[in-house]
């Protein structure tokens, strides 16, 4: 069925699919994976707009960053320099607008672009229970995949339908904080509707933003991507209880998310353990938090294969709400987490063109 939709592509619309995911990669590419350089300048920042807070630990970083840097500083040079100045001093001020809101706009969240790079694959978006506009949610999405492509399409772009899905409910997609603290890049993150993955982030969308927020958080992060393998569905979580804890003290019920055909996309590099590719990609963790994964697509390199990726929204497992939990009232609620996960993986695997064989592994 995919190949019969592909050949009655015209040669535009195939042209503006491969245009738009292309951009997509490329902002990903050079952004996501933000180097040293970076590091150090979220640092420098952080220290000097706020000595009492801790900077975040910056993902996916990228040149893309160094770029919006790198022109900022050029700009400095030039007799255009008043307008790189101002910004910086205006940056500062609002240093702190990604984790109390942001700044979403509808308009980029349904640029036709979005439409195309849902096409591409083809992705889709499905509904298993409805969520209630007068609540909040943490949706914790699975897997991590190299670049989660299902994620950021069908929470952070309107191109799969959220909001006609799930009326009078907001995504609110969390990536790391490092990204908002790139000049220029940090404007175009918060008009698609991310906020930072950070503590405060969170108390500001789950108790002063109103109901009806759906908070999603890739929770297998940057380890899980090295797990991204084709037809392996591989999910890390037994340690990450974070945002188990959040959700009871905001009282946030919390919702299993799995996109299948997420891990199938890009063909990974795996490196043997003990090897030097294997201990180069240690060190770097070790390094700046995060290990890089080297990855192959279908052409060019790194356009990703046409495979398609369905994200299913499980149903809610209500949540209390407990201002101080305790370690027995978070390990009872994530493992009634993982259940709902495995059970929801399960029961639509076939649907989702996943044979009977197919496990879904939890470490």
């Amino acid at each position: 069925m995919v190949e019969g939709m592909k050949q009655k592509k015209t040669k535009l619309k195939d042209f503006l699919e491969n245009i738009s995911v292309l951009q997509w990669i490329l902002t990903f590419l050079l952004l996501a994976y933000t180097d040293l350089t970076q590091t150090m300048l979220g640092q420098l920042f952080t220290a000097l707009w706020d000595s009492q807070s801790q900077p975040d630990v910056i993902q996916p970083g990228f040149n893309l960053g160094l770029a919006c840097i790198g022109l900022m500083v050029y700009l400095m040079f030039t007799s255009l320099w008043p307008l790189p100045t101002l910004y910086f001093i205006w940056q500062l001020k609002d240093w702190h607008t990604p984790e109390r809101g942001g700044r979403r706009t509808a308009f980029v969240r349904n640029w036709k672009m979005w439409k195309h790079v849902r096409d591409y694959f083809p992705m889709k978006l499905v509904k298993t229970a409805e969520l209630n506009p007068n609540k909040n949610y943490i949706l914790g999405c699975h897997p991590h995949g190299v670049m989660s492509m299902g994620a950021f399409t069908s929470f952070s772009t309107e191109a799969c339908g959220f909001m006609d899905l799930f009326p009078g409910v907001r995504s609110c997609l969390c990536i790391l904080g490092g990204i908002f603290k790139v000049p220029l890049y940090r404007e175009y993150a918060m008009a698609t509707g991310c906020y930072p993955v950070s503590k405060p982030s969170l108390e500001h969308l789950l108790s002063k933003s109103g109901k009806g927020n759906a908070v999603v958080i890739v929770i297998g992060g940057a380890t899980e991507s090295l797990l991204s393998l084709p037809g392996v569905n591989t999910v890390y979580m037994k340690q990450r209880k974070g945002f188990v804890r959040v959700a009871l003290e905001f009282g946030a019920d919390l919702v299993p998310v799995y996109s299948y055909g997420e891990n199938n996309i890009f063909r990974q590099v795996i490196f043997t353990e003990d090897s030097v590719g294997w201990r180069l990609q240690q060190l770097f963790k070790k390094l700046m938090g995060f290990a890089p994964c080297l990855f192959v697509g279908e052409c060019w390199f790194w356009m990703p294969y046409h495979c398609p990726v369905t994200t299913v929204v499980g149903s809610p497992i209500p949540v209390p709400k407990r201002p101080s939990p305790t370690q027995e009232e978070v390990d009872h609620y994530h493992g009634l987490y993982m259940e709902a996960l495995a059970k929801l993986f399960h029961g639509h695997k076939a649907s989702c063109g996943l044979s009977d064989s197919h496990e879904l592994r939890i470490i």
